[in-house]
């Protein structure tokens, strides 16, 4: 994604605290010259209710972790579970905020696909649901490209990941 992102002429990476979107700002950070400023954000993390599933496999989810019906069928239900608008408008705060402080420049924001996923909704317009969460998902190292005037996106796409070749002992 750093090279992908070389020619971007990020001047800053604004990253979920979370290790693993950390992690990813300082790998695209390390690639990039100059060198981007990082900054955490605790709006960019991951759905609260991740929590309550981390750790299990997906097919043991519904035996092991009951709750998880009532999210599906309509989130924000539970305790410290997130609507999509409320989800999707914590990363659109950041959005807006980084645009009023940085404008002009090229920033780049990492954070976790539920979160993405719901940004874009709102984006779009598109219904509240968990179809729309997982119609056209966001994937590992995928991009939300949004441009701004001032605070206002005017206008916005999916970039798909880049496609890496897998290493031949990866294949045994």
């Amino acid at each position: 994604m750093g090279e992908e992102l070389r020619q971007a002429g990020l001047t800053r990476i604004v990253h979920s605290p979370l290790d693993r979107a950390e992690e990813t700002a300082h790998i695209i950070a390390d690639k990039l010259t100059p060198r981007p400023v990082l900054e955490a954000d605790a709006e960019l993390r991951e759905a609260e209710f991740s929590r309550y599933l981390q750790g299990i496999p997906y097919w043991q989810i519904p035996v092991r972790r009951p709750l998880w019906f009532v999210h599906k069928t309509k989130r924000g239900l539970l305790p410290g579970d997130e609507t999509v608008e409320a989800m999707g408008e914590r990363v659109l705060r950041v959005v807006r905020r980084v645009a009023r402080e940085h404008p002009g420049e090229n920033v780049a924001l990492i954070s976790h696909a539920d979160p993405l996923n719901a940004a874009w909704i709102l984006l779009d317009g598109r219904p509240q649901s968990e179809r729309e969460m997982h119609r056209s998902g966001i994937g590992k190292a995928g991009m939300l490209e949004v441009e701004m005037e001032g605070e206002v996106p005017k206008s916005w796409k999916y970039v798909p990941p880049p496609h890496v070749e897998k290493p031949a002992t990866a294949a045994a």
